[in-house]
């Protein structure tokens, strides 16, 4: 085992570890909603709806960032102790939106008689499902400890990589910018692999019309740099549109799979290309599958751009390696 800082490992396993605290606290809620009691209630508006969604970004100053998302917008009434209330929170669960909109929606139409769970000291607060999800901990489990076979397994490995490529190098000092640029060129390589995957899948879904609402750019401040710095003035394609997949309306914010594209020069975003008029008429590609998913062009513009990167990078680790 390499004899590595105990915060390296620490870092590594930190995302995980986020997972299973939350999962754990969601434990806990639904153990305390066991004990709710429960009234008769009635759905008074089901229909879609989008929302702003907090999500982290810890390339922005603030690392966090506004992002639209789809959600099945169920509201119910009860009455506790003869006063009506309302609610709109189906789950015990997180909604973070864009899952199960339509599947939502039509599990609970408008009209339909549901029982409603309850908090009995705060009865404004309630749920119509009060379950996590079946096998979640298994799920967990199994994740955790393919999570913890990877982390160590490639701590491990990489270091006999390291050991195996520096015997065979003039240099061995040179095994780290070797291992590295090749290590990049294989990720770039990977990622136009899944977008090339990705558009040729959507390729195959079904297209529908759709209106854009919005067409420009979002204008941001980088994250901090280490000395404390702000960082540079950031810019990021947004586009806007809306559609309609089996009588249910949705929005969508991706026009194509390269549409989270970020620069410091915004002429560099128009180079490629996606430009819009607010209202104008366009196509959207659905995926049926999971309906919030959309892109209005299902190719990936300067897909050639990753291979070129990574083709540069192993060149890169060749002339090391054979350069000493």
């Amino acid at each position: 085992m390499p004899d590595l800082p105990w915060f390296v490992y620490a870092m590594l396993l930190a995302p995980l570890g986020l997972i299973l605290v939350a999962a754990a606290y969601k434990t806990l809620q639904v153990r305390a909603a066991r004990e709710w009691p429960s009234t008769p209630g009635r759905v008074v508006i089901s229909n879609s709806e989008v929302r702003d969604v907090k999500v982290l970004d810890s390339e922005r100053e603030g690392g966090r960032k506004l992002e639209q998302r789809n959600f099945a917008n169920v509201v119910y009434e009860y009455a506790v102790a003869g006063k009506k209330l309302r609610n709109n929170r189906v789950s015990i669960g997180e909604d973070r939106g864009d899952f199960q909109v339509a599947e939502t929606i039509a599990k609970y139409p408008a009209g339909a008689i549901v029982m409603v769970y309850y908090n009995p000291l705060h009865p404004n607060e309630a749920v119509l499902e009060r379950d996590l999800p079946k096998g979640l901990w298994g799920c967990l489990g199994i994740g955790t400890a393919i999570a913890v076979a990877v982390v160590f397994g490639s701590v491990v490995g990489i270091k006999r990589i390291s050991e195996f490529v520096g015997s065979r190098l003039t240099n061995p000092q040179m095994s780290v910018p070797v291992m590295a640029l090749m290590g990049f060129g294989l990720v770039a390589a990977l990622f136009a692999l899944v977008l090339r995957r990705q558009s040729a899948l959507a390729k195959t879904w079904p297209v529908v019309p759709g209106t854009i609402k919005l067409s420009g750019l979002d204008e941001y401040r980088a994250a901090p740099d280490k000395s404390g710095r702000r960082g540079q003035v950031m810019y990021e394609r947004k586009v806007s549109y809306s559609y309609r997949f089996k009588d249910i309306a949705y929005t969508g914010v991706h026009a194509s799979f390269s549409s989270n594209s970020k620069t410091t020069s915004p002429w560099v975003l128009r180079l490629w290309g996606m430009n819009f008029q607010d209202g104008a008429s366009v196509k959207v590609w659905v995926n049926p599958v999971n309906p919030s998913e959309a892109t209005l062009n299902p190719n990936v513009p300067f897909g050639w751009l990753l291979w070129l990167i990574a083709l540069g990078l192993w060149t890169g680790a060749c002339l090391i390696a054979t350069a000493g």
